[in-house]
């Protein structure tokens, strides 16, 4: 049965052949009309008959995937989410957000999915230092629905110093830290970090997958901004991600940039 923030009352299988049978009526009057409007079509042929259906009914599935975006930046402009989008499709929040990207950028334009968010005056640019492809996409799928975000992303602490030195990068407003890492980990980068009199402004947040005592313990030592275990749950893991976004880049005062 649909869920309660939909008004049907009709069962999945109930709904399916009530829209089967509504778009083959409205696909074979089109189709009807279609040859009455081309008399030079052959009449009674089948396989023409047949080839006309199946082009109208792509045509309709066309429209109806147009309408159906319409749709979700309308529910979404109304409070919807993607949880409820996907629910609506049969689909999961994933995959809502893959159907339908950037319905929750930000601008006056498009739907609010953190109505009291303020536009920035620029893009914030955030840099990840994480190996994790996986997570990696996960955390700039997060971002992207918080707003505008340069996300530059690298593998190790190596990579993330030559960024971080190069004369034609932009100084980041964030530094998102994993850990373990190949060549240099977050331990050591951290370090040199906090040490570096030009770097140590930067907010650090790690976000890593240990919730060991000694990296918690340490991460601060070597004054960490902040240190987040990354949850397991998918959803769990977005909050956490936008949670650090909220707080770095919409609460917190940050220092002038140079």
């Amino acid at each position: 049965m649909p869920g309660k923030d939909f008004a049907l009352q009709t069962t999945p299988e109930e709904t399916a052949a009530v829209a089967d049978a509504a778009v083959g009526r409205l696909a074979r009057r089109l189709a009807l009309q279609l040859q009455d409007d081309a008399p030079s079509s052959p009449q009674g042929d089948p396989a023409a008959s047949a080839l006309t259906l199946l082009y109208l009914l792509d045509q309709l599935q066309q429209a109806a995937e147009r309408l159906q975006r319409d749709a979700a930046v309308s529910a979404a402009r109304a409070g919807a989410g993607y949880p409820q989008l996907g629910a609506a499709c049969g689909l999961t929040r994933q995959g809502a957000r893959r159907r339908w990207p950037g319905l929750f950028n930000h601008s006056h334009e498009a739907p609010l999915e953190h109505p009291m968010m303020t536009t920035p005056a620029r893009p914030f640019d955030v840099l990840l230092v994480e190996d994790d492809m996986a997570d990696a996409l996960l955390i700039e799928e997060a971002l992207s629905e918080r707003g505008a975000r340069n996300l530059v992303q690298v593998t190790d602490g190596v990579a993330a110093l030559e960024h971080l030195r190069s004369a034609t990068s932009a100084r980041p407003d964030l530094i998102v830290l994993d850990l373990n890492m190949p060549r240099m980990n977050g331990r050591d980068l951290l370090r040199i970090l906090k040490t570096d009199e030009d770097l140590q402004t930067i907010p650090v947040v790690v976000l890593t997958t240990s919730a060991a005592p000694d990296d918690v313990a340490g991460a601060y030592n070597s004054h960490a901004n902040a240190y987040v275990s990354k949850p397991v749950n998918l959803d769990e893991f977005e909050h956490a991600v936008q949670s650090i976004d909220a707080f770095y880049l919409d609460t917190v005062t940050r220092p002038p940039r140079a």
